[in-house]
């Protein structure tokens, strides 16, 4: 990019950090303002699933240091993440934080911001595309569509203990929401599944999960809610992963535009044949 593409914008000043979200993966989604930071940082601080082509958009000489978090394996505790990101503004390097998605969409920015609040550290947040949203348009899958929700539901398949949350009211979400999107759900989706039914979704709800989201490396799974679980072990597939339920994966049919510019044959009305009614 140009200088004068960059013409007015903010200035990452020494001793101050930028939480910034990456978006799901291709760095054409990456926003002006985090292009900007990219230009600028002396340190970043990036995540597990911030995709390597954004951070080759650093400035060179840059310091990239990696603080990802991944279940089931040797993490830095996040206590310590963002008070190595005090340590590092106080040093009056620029600072920036990139994080996968969006920094307040289930990527703890927000616990984040508070440590650099109670340190009196200047900091800047800058949003960005969130998996469950990006995602799943790079799957073909729109999160509302007016012939199927005017509602939806984004939960997290696992808190910080790497259990299923037990503060997320399962009856509610299958009677209220027509569309459900998880982040991090893979490891549980067996009893996701099942808490789902038992609430009264229909075993053959159509399920998607979509790995590697918007990189080359996407993977798109289309299963149903009584046969995901059994479906992803077959597959092999692995986290990052975004799962969707809902008649929108049907969708997918019509818009898997990805799929069209390999070949596929799109259809015209995916939802003609559908059969669940939607939550009451």
């Amino acid at each position: 990019m140009t200088d004068a593409v960059f013409s007015g914008l903010p200035e990452l000043a020494p001793g101050s950090v930028w939480l910034v979200g990456a978006g799901p993966g291709d760095p054409g989604l990456l926003t002006l303002h985090a292009a900007n930071a990219l230009r600028q940082a002396d340190i970043i601080v990036h995540d597990a699933l911030v995709n390597a082509d954004c951070l080759s958009l650093a400035k060179p000489g840059a310091v990239l240091e990696f603080a990802g978090k991944r279940g089931g394996k040797p993490s830095p505790k996040q206590r310590d993440i963002s008070l190595r990101l005090v340590e590092l503004a106080r040093q009056g390097n620029r600072v920036l934080r990139l994080k996968g998605g969006d920094p307040f969409v289930f990527g703890r920015g927000g616990e984040e911001a508070l440590t650099l609040v109670e340190h009196g550290i200047p900091f800047r947040i800058v949003p960005g595309i969130t998996a469950g949203i990006g995602g799943l348009a790079y799957a073909g899958i729109p999160v509302t569509h007016r012939e199927v929700n005017h509602a939806v539901t984004f939960l997290t398949g696992h808190d910080s203990s790497g259990l299923i949350p037990d503060r997320i009211h399962w009856e509610g979400i299958a009677k209220g929401s027509p569309v459900i999107v998880m982040y991090m759900a893979m490891k549980h989706i067996g009893q996701i599944a099942a808490n789902l039914i038992s609430a009264g979704r229909s075993p053959d709800e159509p399920v998607a999960f979509v790995c590697n989201a918007a990189t080359p490396q996407q993977t798109v799974l289309e299963t149903t809610l009584s046969r995901a679980e059994a479906e992803v072990v077959a597959s092999g597939l692995e986290p990052p992963a975004i799962v969707v339920v809902g008649e929108v994966v049907r969708l997918r049919a019509s818009l898997d535009w990805l799929g069209a510019l390999d070949g596929r044959v799109l259809t015209s009305d995916p939802l003609s044949s559908r059969v669940y009614k939607d939550p009451a």
